[in-house]
């Protein structure tokens, strides 16, 4: 064999069990309690950590090409090896052009090839612009080039990659449900958030948490609530991304129950900030588009990752030129770029406050960081896998570890994180993709090469079991002596 990985702890269920796993070719071949008399070209000894399927970030804007002096496929894929992901899925909107069509795909794709640390999808993209010049033909090819899913915007992205009115979506829902791909949404009410942020700036609010009080939590409401009924008359399967709001958990888990094809994400920001404090603390450097909320909804987001509610985690990585975009001498709140890095941090804050904390049982730790975005986006069970023929991908997961993020000390392009000094325990320390280590916190940390990573087109048309679960919940032990114990019910429809 290449790969012998000596000593792994990994999970079944939420046991953990000791075992020795065997790589050929890059991909599972076995797991063997002993390797007495076993050949292979290399052997790690795990030393007992934990050894999970290889992360998966579904939701990163790496930028690349075209805006390159905010990130590189390089930079952006060395800061996710030293985060534990070994594959991300990229947007089509910010590149120089975006993904809307097959010429644009390769135009986006060929610079690339030589560039990535790790494995990497491509999600494709549909326009109201699209719509209105009759293009919407143009799915068919990015669904032949392998693309995960389809992105719309109901607010404006980049000018290449405008948003859509409420017929134009509706038209591209139509248009994409027969072909069971997945529609990620940014929700947003464009009209709500416009209107109210061009109040406030009259009014002469200049504050950082302005930001999050024009984009209000109704906004995020009204449109989940305008995406789940075009969901239910088109049958189009629609997934919600980056939510942030209480009442976007309830309103997906309402839909759920009544077997809409909906699937949402939430990203690792929305579970442990707040709007008041951190913007308050970081202004620009914590502006991100839908902006931050309040303490309580970190807890149903909490809540709802645990229960099924939500189904997986992305980071919507977004970075920015500090010196131009995010803190030039004449940015405010309202007009630096909305946006943070997240690759490097997605794992361990899942890892901390989530398995570590008990917020997360070992086996949903498992489906919201890697599982469920591979059988959602159709790349299971070659990744988010640890069957025998799966892909070699392994996070391997120091529990013990402490340490505090410092956003100066990260493979990313962009030096700022409003994460910055939060004080975490448990990280990942090796990234392990297709059998070759690509990075190892103990071994000078990035040991892999560019160009190793490949692209990998969807597999196949699949789909999430929508299951609700019982779960008795207590967001920490002191807050539970003062707090009801919440259940959630069962169904699996």
């Amino acid at each position: 064999m290449d790969l012998i990985l000596k000593n792994a702890v990994i999970p079944q269920g939420d046991r953990k069990v000791e075992t020795n796993i065997l790589i050929d070719n890059g991909e599972i071949v076995g797991f063997t309690n002993a390797v007495n008399g076993l050949a292979a070209d290399e052997i790690i000894d795990i030393k007992g950590n934990l050894v999970v399927p290889g992360c998966i970030d579904p939701h990163t804007h790496f930028m690349d090409p075209g805006f390159t002096h905010r990130e590189t496929f390089t930079t952006g894929t060395r800061s996710a090896a030293a985060g534990g992901i070994t594959t991300h899925i990229d947007m089509p909107c910010c590149s120089k052009p975006s993904v809307r069509d097959k010429e644009s795909f390769h135009k986006k794709i060929e610079p690339l090839r030589d560039q990535a640390y790790i494995d990497y999808c491509f999600w494709g993209g549909m326009t109201g612009e699209d719509v209105r010049e009759g293009l919407l033909d143009n799915i068919y090819p990015q669904i032949e080039e392998g693309v995960v899913a389809f992105k719309v915007y109901m607010t404006p992205s980049v000018p290449t990659f405008p948003k859509v009115t409420d017929a134009e979506m509706l038209e591209i829902f139509s248009k994409i449900a027969p072909t069971g791909m997945p529609i990620g949404v940014h929700a947003e009410n464009y009209e709500i958030c416009t209107f109210y942020t061009e109040k406030m700036k009259k009014e002469g609010r200049m504050d950082g948490p302005a930001w999050a009080e024009a984009r209000m939590p109704l906004a995020e409401k009204v449109a989940i609530q305008l995406i789940i009924s075009f969901a239910e008359a088109t049958g189009a399967r629609v997934h919600v991304v980056h939510m942030t709001t209480k009442e976007g958990v309830e309103l997906v888990r309402e839909a759920k129950k009544r077997g809409v094809k909906v699937t949402a994400e939430t990203c690792p920001h929305y579970l442990v900030l707040n709007a008041q404090d951190s913007m308050t603390e970081r202004g620009t450097f914590a502006k991100i588009a839908p902006p931050l909320r309040e303490k309580e909804d970190n807890i149903v987001h909490w809540q709802g990752l645990a229960d099924g509610t939500i189904d997986f985690v992305g980071t919507d990585h977004a970075p920015y030129e500090i010196e131009t975009e995010k803190d030039a001498p004449d940015s405010d709140i309202w007009n630096s770029f909305p946006g943070i890095p997240g690759v490097e941090t997605m794992v361990p804050i899942l890892v901390s406050e989530g398995l570590n904390k008990g917020r997360l049982s070992l086996s949903r730790f498992v489906e919201v960081t890697s599982r469920n975005a591979a059988i959602h986006y159709g790349i299971y069970p070659k990744k988010g896998s640890m069957e025998l023929g799966s892909d070699a991908d392994f996070t391997v997961i120091d529990l013990d570890r402490e340490y505090t993020i410092d956003e100066q000390k990260t493979e990313s392009m962009a030096k700022y994180n409003p994460l910055h000094g939060m004080e975490l325990k448990g990280k990942p320390i090796q990234t392990i993709v297709r059998g070759k280590v690509v990075y190892d916190e103990d071994n000078g940390g990035i040991v892999g090469k560019s160009g190793y990573g490949e692209y990998v087109k969807r597999q196949s048309i699949q789909r999430l079991d929508r299951t609700l679960k019982y779960e008795v919940y207590e967001e920490n032990a002191k807050e539970a002596e003062s707090q009801p114990r919440r259940e959630k019910a069962l169904i699996n429809n």
